[in-house]
């Protein structure tokens, strides 16, 4: 089942075959032929004397435009083809088979940053990467660049998610290909509000930045339909120029927010979004803004460092900035073991919704929702808290829950039992919560993380229970050595 879902990560640059043949303008077709066919290449590219791509010659172009028609010495760039869809080397390559199949494209020239031609890539060279499966669900998720194409994508998300599951994949696999989907539409919408403000005269970014996203996008655990939670890294600047600079980042998170609502990933109700200044800064703002939640270990700086540690950039032409972030958090909090302590006693009411005597704890107040179980709040945090709690103490870098899990197996923290426990817990409540979540969507009902107790078998609820067991078993061990409290 995992094929099916890595060609959603894949890059060009990892299948494209070496640069083709090229020639430059004026030379006669017959040696641009002759050099094809040399190199046992279906193609050549006519480039400028800079290497950028002018037009394109391949073998149907030889049949259908040179042969018995025209003389060997004509031009090259009289017969090639010169509107020519091309992909930057680092795009995914399910994007690249989208537009192939869309097109009717056997060659798409690659393009590295400076737009100058790398490489090729062949359709079945793409196609080898791709299951038979997936190729419907690419063509649902490639859309063009547009609103509308974008609106699309997200909506194409659900079954895909559907598909994916009553096929077997389990849940966490699904969510990393939610989050995929929904980084790269983060990276998509970034380039277009980019483009809109060079077009306006805004210019382009006036220093290096970075766009960051939080919480489940950063942990690549992504449901149905998340809010956004994003940021930005700015590279340091000169404080005389802070009013133009900051007024141009301004201006872009205001369309990059408005603009990933607008195509369905909806504005955050607690205002975590790169409008907001505190989640729009410098790198050195971002290190005094750190030091400072450090020193305060208040409410707010507790559950602003809660969203924001599980923080992965997902736009930018280096992470250069968001590494030196994340360094920072790491040393941070390697000497300050308090504050650890703090963010967990700042949680320590998410307790695992079971009762005295092994009872689910279900919903008593909100009489929609009453006698179901919450099983984000009362599961699913619980775990993935103590797992961030432990992961920071031992400088794991890692955020995704299951990655965390293991790397603290690896240091010896957890032993394989409970490793397989809470990863087994993991994919077993994050099974459940897709499945409500799908069922809920299809139906129409308000998407949530509610499960009546009543809609599983025996043999899930026993399931169900072992897991939530484990976690607080977890959660036990955590207030243990953070607090000192064996209670």
């Amino acid at each position: 089942m995992r094929s099916q879902t890595a060609i959603f990560s894949k890059l060009v640059r990892d299948f494209m075959r070496d640069r083709p043949p090229t020639v430059l303008p004026g030379t006669p077709c017959a040696e641009a032929i002759r050099q094809m066919f040399g190199d046992h290449a279906s193609s050549v590219v006519v480039i400028d004397a800079n290497g950028r791509l002018l037009g394109i010659l391949t073998e149907q172009d030889v049949t259908r435009r040179i042969a018995f028609q025209i003389p060997p010495e004509t031009p090259v760039e009289q017969i090639m083809t010169r509107r020519v869809l091309t992909i930057p080397a680092g795009e995914y390559l399910y994007h690249a088979i989208g537009r192939m199949r869309r097109y009717n494209l056997r060659h798409l020239p690659v393009l590295d940053e400076n737009r100058v031609v790398i490489g090729i890539l062949d359709l079945y060279d793409a196609l080898s990467a791709a299951s038979e499966q997936m190729m419907q669900q690419i063509d649902l998720i490639t859309h063009e660049g547009t609103l509308d194409g974008l609106k699309q994508v997200k909506t194409a998300q659900v079954e895909l998610a559907a598909e994916l599951l009553d096929d077997g994949l389990p849940a966490p696999e699904i969510q990393a290909l939610l989050t995929h989907i929904n980084n790269d539409i983060y990276r998509r919408v970034t380039d277009m509000c980019i483009a809109s403000l060079v077009a306006e005269g805004w210019g382009q970014p006036p220093v290096d930045f970075s766009v960051i996203v939080m919480g489940s996008g950063g942990r690549g655990e992504n449901f149905i339909g998340p809010d956004q939670d994003n940021g930005f890294i700015i590279e340091d600047y000169p404080d005389e120029k802070h009013n133009r600079i900051d007024g141009y980042f301004m201006e872009l998170a205001s369309r990059l927010v408005t603009t990933l609502d607008t195509v369905g990933l909806p504005l955050c109700r607690g205002y975590c979004m790169a409008i907001n200044p505190m989640w729009r800064k410098t790198l050195s703002q971002w290190f005094r803004q750190l030091d400072g939640w450090g020193r305060k270990r208040n409410r707010i700086a507790l559950q602003l460092s809660d969203i924001f540690f599980d923080f992965q950039p997902v736009w930018g032409h280096h992470h250069e900035l968001a590494g030196r972030l994340r360094g920072h958090v790491t040393k941070m909090l390697s000497e300050d073991r308090a504050f650890l302590r703090a963010m967990y006693e700042e949680t320590s009411d998410h307790n695992v919704g079971l009762g005295l005597f092994g009872g689910f704890v279900t919903e008593k107040e909100d009489p929609y929702y009453r006698g179901q179980i919450n099983l984000k709040h009362h599961a699913l945090l619980p775990l993935v808290e103590a797992a961030r709690l432990l992961s920071l103490r031992e400088g794991v870098e890692q955020t995704g829950t299951l990655a965390r899990i293991d790397a603290l197996h690896e240091l010896g923290i957890l032993n394989a039992n409970e490793r397989e426990d809470l990863k087994g817990a993991f994919v077993q409540i994050t099974n459940l919560l897709l499945g409500q979540q799908i069922a809920d969507f299809r139906t129409g009902r308000k998407v949530t993380y509610f499960i009546h107790p009543d809609s599983l078998s025996k043999r899930s609820k026993e399931h169900l229970v072992n897991a939530m067991k484990a976690i607080d078993r977890l959660r036990d061990r955590v207030r243990a050595e953070l607090t000192g409290n064996l209670s």
